[in-house]
């Protein structure tokens, strides 16, 4: 398989699952601002959307979508990031995955945009607030997720929530959520991601 990423992009959740699962996967740096692959390829050619993750399986089909790859990943060991399919409990992950997805990570997408006015943006951080909320609120009670244990969707939110670095969003009045980035972070696939990707020493 290949990993199409970007460091600290939310192609980091599936690239940190791949070293949770102990995976064998070729991981292919993509350059965003020029579609440009280390070989010089057309990123759209790959993936016509133009965007990461990107996973390649062995037989050349393609995955993308962050949650989708996520769950494709967990299930190549069933029962350790994702719970079986057919139970409430994966259910329930997928539930999460979603709303971290659609309310978390797109909830930046403004932030993104140099030429988004100052009141649009304050829209945006205050409504990333709200989402916040409810997350800190369930992390409050479990360290993770959905539960006692560590997910896909942990994953993705822990690379979400180290965006709010670079669009200078203070998690103070957090504490649950500045506690779950300190334990995601301390996992030895999240440092060994991390240092693929450049991101520390």
């Amino acid at each position: 398989m290949k990993l199409y990423y970007t460091p600290g992009a939310c192609s980091q959740a599936p690239h940190i699952a791949v070293n949770e699962l102990g995976l064998s996967v070729d991981s292919v740096k993509v350059d965003l601002a020029t579609h440009k692959l280390p070989d010089g390829t057309d990123f759209y050619k790959v993936n016509p959307k133009g965007y990461i993750p990107l996973l390649e399986l062995d037989d050349g089909t393609t995955i993308s979508e962050a949650n989708v790859i996520l769950q494709y990943l967990a299930d190549q060991k069933p029962g350790t990031l994702a719970p079986k399919f057919g139970t409430i409990e994966r259910w329930k992950l997928m539930e999460m995955l979603s709303f971290v997805s659609t309310e978390v990570h797109k909830g930046y997408a403004a932030l993104w945009n140099p030429q988004t006015p100052a009141d649009v943006r304050k829209a945006a951080v205050d409504k990333l607030g709200t989402r916040f909320d409810l997350l800190a609120k369930t992390l409050a009670s479990q360290p993770y997720l959905t539960g006692r244990e560590f997910s896909v969707a942990d994953a993705y939110l822990f690379v979400l929530l180290n965006w709010t670095k670079i669009h200078k969003i203070d998690l103070a009045p957090w504490p649950a959520l500045q506690e779950f980035q300190a334990r995601v972070a301390a996992r030895p696939a999240v440092q060994a991601t991390l240092k693929a990707e450049g991101l520390l020493k």
